[in-house]
């Protein structure tokens, strides 16, 4: 599916003018990443953790020479790759695009990995989450294809 120049946003304490890629203490869904979205409301959501929070908004034209993983519905596949990223493991993309795990669906992904409930549960239980969306630039040749725009606060 081709995104060409489509308006993305990440959520944050400050203006990112210039998205850089920054190792976090916690593992996120896909790696080591910029986190944006196409849903300005989850944006918004991930700004209100912050005392300023600010809206960053890019244009993103995606480059079919980087290497890129559209998940476009959850899946076992999915799945499984959050499982991995989260447990610490690397991968091979520039870019991966799919649902989020947001803290209640982590809780379900946790509960899965130490056992205390099945695939089938966890897939009953996400299946009433609203839809997320998210997009992880995982390389520095991947940022090249977001060209900030303007920040709004708030």
């Amino acid at each position: 599916m081709k995104m060409s120049k489509q308006v993305i946003y990440h959520g944050s304490y400050c203006k990112v003018d210039v998205p850089k890629i920054r190792e976090g203490k916690y593992t996120k869904d896909f790696g080591t990443g910029f986190y944006c979205t196409v849903l300005k409301e989850q944006a918004q959501k991930w700004a209100k953790k912050y005392d300023t929070p600010n809206i960053n908004k890019y244009e993103y034209d995606e480059n079919s020479k980087l290497k890129i993983k559209n998940f476009t519905v959850m899946t076992e596949e999915w799945l499984d790759f959050i499982i991995n990223c989260r447990s610490g493991e690397d991968h091979e993309y520039d870019i991966v695009i799919g649902a989020m795990a947001d803290d209640q669906v982590y809780n379900y992904v946790t509960d899965l990995i130490a056992k205390q409930i099945t695939r089938e549960a966890f897939w009953e239980l996400a299946k009433f989450r609203n839809p997320t969306h998210q997009i992880a630039f995982c390389t520095k040749k991947s940022l090249k294809c977001i060209k900030f725009i303007e920040v709004e606060e708030g």
